[in-house]
């Protein structure tokens, strides 16, 4: 639970960078949405060890799945 908490202490603030306190998130799109996350999910995180969000998913996947790719006979 402490680690839940300091998480969200530690996004709060960049989340404020993009949307002001009360800003109702529902007003903007969904892709201007998905481009902050991504933009957030880039930058390295202090209570992830200085690593970002992907490359610590990346580290709990030992072995990620190969993308497949369709073959014609």
């Amino acid at each position: 639970m402490e680690r839940q908490v300091r998480a969200l202490r530690e996004i709060f603030p960049q989340l404020r960078q993009y949307f002001p306190k009360g800003t109702n998130l529902n007003a903007h799109s969904p892709e201007r949405l998905l481009e902050v996350a991504t933009e957030l999910n880039q930058r390295p995180r202090r209570t992830l060890g200085g690593i970002t969000p992907a490359a610590a998913l990346q580290k709990l996947l030992p072995n990620p799945p190969e993308p497949s790719v369709a073959t014609t006979a």
